[in-house]
């Protein structure tokens, strides 16, 4: 006999339909990369990534500045480079005609990425 198995057992088609219907806002906003759209979607999938770095560097940014751990001339320097980044960042989703609702993922039972 082996214990390895894993046993599924999915229901009545009640009990598949309710599940997918709590799953379904999840879907609604996930990257949909076609043939056509490749370049669109590729490009939504890194911008959102730089965003949600860019979002965890301003949190350490400013965790670091509360704890009086920079000089003033390291949070100037941090300052104007986050700034840039956010500038970059406009630019792009112009360019890809992205919006700033584009970039959050829904991440379903976990809740939006940003």
């Amino acid at each position: 006999m082996n214990d390895d198995k894993i046993i599924f057992h999915a229901g009545s088609v009640g009990e598949i339909i309710e599940e997918l219907e709590k799953i379904k806002p999840g879907l609604e906003g996930r990257i949909n990369a076609t043939p056509e759209n490749v370049d669109s979607g590729l490009a939504k999938l890194v911008l959102t990534l730089i965003e949600l770095i860019r979002k965890l560097m301003e949190k350490q940014a400013m965790r670091r500045i509360e704890g009086d751990t920079l000089t003033d001339d390291q949070i100037e320097n941090l300052g104007e480079t986050l700034m840039k980044l956010e500038n970059k960042m406009e630019e792009l989703k112009k360019i890809f005609n992205l919006t700033d609702k584009d970039l959050n993922l829904n991440l379903g039972p976990l809740g939006d990425l940003m």
